[in-house]
């Protein structure tokens, strides 16, 4: 698929602007995370949650597509399980587990390796 990715034209200048949206969205879900993190209250926690689910989704929808399969696995896996606490036992209580925050760090941190091997 690779190789099909870099005979289409005009896919360097979306792959290019798919990563200036990444650097972009790596901040907004790190801010989400932190906010769900010292949230007080539950819907704070459940919101920012989800806040930082919907940015995930989006880019789980096109990493693959744009020859970043690892990229957009690792943001689906963090999307699951964002949606199975969510739909979980604990939703309705004012926690945000430090797993979820361990995971979304580690999405950040492979969306800086991301963006700095390509600059």
């Amino acid at each position: 698929m690779t190789k099909v990715m870099t005979e289409l034209p005009g896919i360097d200048r979306i792959r290019k602007r798919f990563l200036e949206m990444l650097s972009e969205r790596q901040t907004q879900i790190a801010s989400h995370g932190l906010a769900a993190w010292d949230g007080k209250t539950v819907e704070e926690i459940n919101s920012n949650l989800a806040g930082a689910q919907a940015i995930l989704h989006q880019i789980a929808g096109s990493a693959g597509s744009l020859g970043f399969e690892e990229l957009g696995q690792a943001a689906r896996g963090c999307e699951m399980r964002i949606v199975d606490h969510l739909a979980g036992p604990d939703a309705d209580l004012a926690i945000c587990p430090v797993e979820l925050i361990s995971s979304l760090d580690s999405f950040v941190a492979a969306c800086r390796k991301q963006i700095e091997a390509a600059a």
